[in-house]
Order: structure tokens, then sequence, then C-alpha cells
């Protein structure tokens, strides 16, 4: 199927989710069954392929395409992800484009693959950083991993430390994802600002669940040596909140 069209309608669409079908691998949609709870939807088409097709149609009328796709299917959701992710226009319009993809985020898988293909934001610090901050109090559990986890890609910096730290005690959030994502963030904190984030670790409003989670993850890291793993395993709470 010729991907780089310049035009798209509701019948080349059919097409293509017809076409991508012919790329599906059993074996890998089960291993993704798996690691995606609750996502049924899954055709199975390893990332290489969906990077492949998803270059192809950048290379045509890839807004038409934007606008007339859809996302039963997890690779449809990723496809566009791919898309707005790689597209070279003014800002201003990939800003459209974001702000219309993330209330579709359904999946941790979606989420994080989003955030880090979005490296315009490393040219774009502050505005993005303003729109992140905005999904960071939303009801959509999804909508709040994306703010954090844009956080971690790319805010990671001493200039954003003392916000991130005040946002991770600030939500209070019992969503798994949420939790997950926070600790996550805090591990890589402390990889990279180890003196500050222990600071923070000592004296923070975290839920035990959350705060565990994050010395796991530091624990857990290649890149911190053994005699700072015992530290933090020793400064593990016992009950949750």
């Amino acid at each position: 199927m010729i991907l780089n069209r310049a035009n798209w309608d509701q019948n080349s669409y059919e097409a293509f989710v017809k076409h991508i079908k012919e790329f599906q691998d059993i074996g890998y949609r089960e291993f993704n069954k798996k690691l995606i709870p609750g996502e049924e939807h899954i055709i199975g088409i390893r990332m290489p392929i969906l990077r492949k097709l998803s270059k192809e149609i950048t290379y045509g009328n890839w807004r038409q395409f934007l606008d007339v796709c859809r996302y039963t299917y997890h690779e449809e959701l990723l496809i566009q992800a791919i898309i707005i992710s790689s597209i070279k226009c003014e800002f201003t319009e990939i800003e459209e484009y974001i702000v219309g993809f993330v209330p579709k985020i359904r999946n941790w898988s979606i989420c994080d693959s989003f955030c880090s293909g979005l490296k315009i934001t490393i040219s774009n610090k502050e505005i993005v950083y303003e729109l992140v901050k905005k999904y960071l109090y939303t009801d959509c559990l999804w909508q709040v991993r994306f703010a954090i986890v844009m956080l971690l890609e790319y805010y990671i910096e001493e200039d954003y430390l003392k916000d991130i730290f005040y946002f991770c005690d600030d939500l209070d959030s019992n969503e798994y994802y949420v939790q997950m994502a926070v600790a996550w963030l805090i591990s890589m904190c402390y990889v990279k600002f180890e003196q500050e984030t222990l600071k923070y670790l000592i004296s923070n409003d975290l839920d035990n669940f959350t705060y565990n989670k994050a010395l796991q993850k530091i624990i857990e890291s290649n890149r911190v040596d053994i005699e700072k793993k015992n530290i933090i395993k020793n400064m593990k709470r016992k009950n949750r909140n």
C-alpha cells in the first residue's frame, strides 16, 4: 500500500488498517496483552515496523492522515504518537496535535512511548513545561502520568528540581500507574542529583507505597553503587498509609 499519499479519507484509512494487520505477530500480541493489562485491542506489530510505516506516512499528507485516523487498536495510537513526535512544522501546530492526542492515551505504553518521542520539547522547554503542569492536576490518571513522564524525560535539571519535588508531594493519587511514575521520577532524580534527592527522601509527604517504590527503583539502578544502595535499603518504611 502507498503510504506517502497526497490524500487520505475514510476508505483509504480502512485499507490502511487492513494493511497493517498483515504485519501481525501473534506471539508478540499475546506478550503485549500480558504487559499492558486491560488493553484488549492489540494487533501485535513490532515497533520497528510501526516506525517504518509512520515514517512513510510523514512523507505524504500526514495532516490529513491524522484527521481521519481512529484509535480502535493500540497500534493505531502508537502510529499517531510516532507521527506527532516526528513531524516537521511550526511548534504551535505540533502543540495542537499534542493537546489533541493526550486525551487519547489509555495505557502506560502509549503514554511513555509518546513522551520519549517528543524531543521537540528540548528546544521548547518553557512552553512545554507550562503545558505539562496543566495535566498534573487533571482527573485522568493517564494525563497525570503523561505529565510525570514528561518531567522525567526532559526536566530533571537543577532549575526544575525544586518544582519536581513539590509536585511529587502535592499529587494525591492512589492510582498505581501514577504512583509508579512518581517513584520512577524520584529514582532518576536521585541518579542525577543524589544529595538533593536524598534530602527530599528524608523529609517528604509521599504515601508509603510510592516512597518505598522510589527506594526500590533506586536500589535496582545500575547507576547507584552498593554502599549507597545499602543506605537506601535502610530508609524503607514498614507500613503503608
